[in-house]
């Protein structure tokens, strides 16, 4: 029985990306030293996806805004005035340690919910807290479809979008929303699925 080629030897999208491992990247190809808990042991990560930090840009500015936003209004409204300096400063405190939270909370959403392809199938990990996350997979051979969506001038410019992909597995509908470079992560699956279909027709191993 022949043996499972390497993924440079046949994507050409992979062929021409460096393996990488800083894992705050939002586009992390090849990696090395990336696992996740449901990977088999012979499973190698192809790339690894998260949403293109471009889009936290919004969240950033909430907070920001927010935090600059509610101390203002506050002294405009003359609320302020009536405090003692002790609860002034206990006000302050606390809408730091708000701040801090919510911005590490962000920091957590878009960190972890990630989007994985290996050279058997695709992984949404929808991490929802810390205690609770839902992760679906479907295998290669099982997409049927896959559509790119491109839209708003952001979105070119700073080359992300979402791709659907349609598959004949439990969850028939992956939705990798706002990530670097769709146009190749398109191919890639592309050539996933032609390499998937090539070892069933010369019998390699799965």
């Amino acid at each position: 029985m022949n043996k499972k080629r390497q993924v440079d030897d046949y994507s050409e999208v992979m062929k021409h990306e460096t393996s990488s491992n800083n894992p705050l990247k939002s586009y992390i190809p090849k990696p090395k030293k990336i696992s996740f808990e449901i990977q088999d042991r012979d499973e190698k990560i192809i790339l690894v996806l998260r949403q293109h930090p471009i889009t936290q840009v919004k969240n950033i500015f909430v907070l920001l805004f927010s935090f600059l936003f509610v101390p203002w209004l506050l002294r405009v409204a003359g609320l302020m005035a009536f405090l003692p300096d002790q609860f002034k400063l206990a006000f302050y405190s606390l809408l730091v340690v708000l701040f801090i939270g919510m911005a590490f909370r962000y920091f957590l959403l878009w960190f972890f919910n990630v989007y994985i392809i290996t050279d058997e199938r695709i992984i949404d990990v929808d991490f929802l807290s810390m205690v609770y996350k839902n992760i679906s997979t479907a295998k290669i051979e099982n997409i049927e479809d896959i559509t790119k969506q491109t839209s708003g001038i952001i979105a070119s410019l700073f080359d992300h979008g979402t791709i659907l992909i349609q598959t004949a597995a439990t969850k028939n509908e992956f939705e990798f929303e706002h990530v670097p470079h769709p146009a190749k992560v398109v191919k890639l699956l592309n050539e996933l699925v032609i390499e998937e279909e090539r070892e069933k027709i010369e019998g390699r191993v799965n």
